[in-house]
């Protein structure tokens, strides 16, 4: 992709200035929902190794195997709870769209070592 390409996440800017950086490891998503949209941004562009290296090493699992026909489609973000840089924890509610539907999920992520990680989420009715 080339530098003019927007980024996945939804936020204005190219994907080198957003959400790239985060999965260069050039530099760490300062809160919940940055993280949380740039791990949106890695399932649409397949970045396996930083959704892993994103997860809570608690709840992370062994493997990932990404789907290479899935579609992601677009991503709205419906609530944020905490997940500041003044928090510990904080949670990201939001709505991901793939080609045939979509996801509804509140994730939770904590800091680890100063860097926010995905831990785990459910699935609001």
């Amino acid at each position: 992709m080339t530098s003019r390409t927007p980024c996945p996440c939804g936020l204005p800017g190219t994907y080198e200035e957003c959400c790239g950086r985060f999965h260069s490891g050039a530099a760490s998503a300062p809160t919940a929902e940055r993280l949380m949209r740039s791990r949106y941004a890695a399932f649409v562009r397949r970045e396996g190794a930083y959704l892993l290296r994103t997860w809570h090493p608690r709840t992370r699992p062994a493997r990932l195997d990404l789907d290479p026909a899935m579609r992601w489609t677009g991503l709205e973000i419906l609530a944020t709870e905490d997940g500041s840089a003044f928090h510990s924890t904080g949670t990201v509610t939001f709505r991901a769209s793939y080609q045939g539907g979509s996801l509804h999920e509140r994730s939770r992520f904590e800091r680890v070592d100063g860097a926010w990680v995905y831990v785990d989420g459910d699935f609001p009715s």
